[in-house]
């Protein structure tokens, strides 16, 4: 089991804005510990899309930003694109194992995004608006 918790899947039409959590403990997210988030886009490797808690890469759109209360976090999707489908991983550290001289990394299970539609049997993806 992960010591950072996210939804398997999250769904929104075009356009939405869709939200996924990243809940943890007060050893980790809830120490204060920055939570950096990464998207999985099919066939790519992850790339960093959140780090910092709420700081954006070079590339990154503004469509993407991210919040934490406590011991959680969250990363906002604003005008969701198909081109958003893909996996999305939460990160942190914790300092409750100590397997390590200060803290342990830790990612999430994932979230997979998946962006609602109509697809026809060519792989082309009909929005209904």
């Amino acid at each position: 089991q992960s010591v950072l918790t996210q939804p398997p899947s999250v769904s929104g039409a075009p356009g939405q804005r869709v939200t996924i959590s990243c809940t943890g403990t007060r050893s980790n997210i809830g120490a204060g510990y920055d939570v950096h988030w990464y998207q999985q886009l099919p066939g790519k490797p992850p790339r960093v899309l959140i780090y910092g808690d709420n700081r954006r890469p070079s590339g990154v759109p503004d469509r993407f930003s991210a919040s934490k209360s406590g011991a959680s976090a969250s990363l906002a999707i604003t005008g969701l694109q198909a081109d958003d489908e893909g996996d999305y991983y939460c990160q942190s550290y914790d300092s409750s194992l100590k397997t390590h001289v200060f803290f342990d990394v830790f990612f999430g299970g994932g979230a997979k995004v998946t962006v609602l539609g109509v697809v026809f049997g060519g792989g082309t993806k009909l929005t209904v608006l």
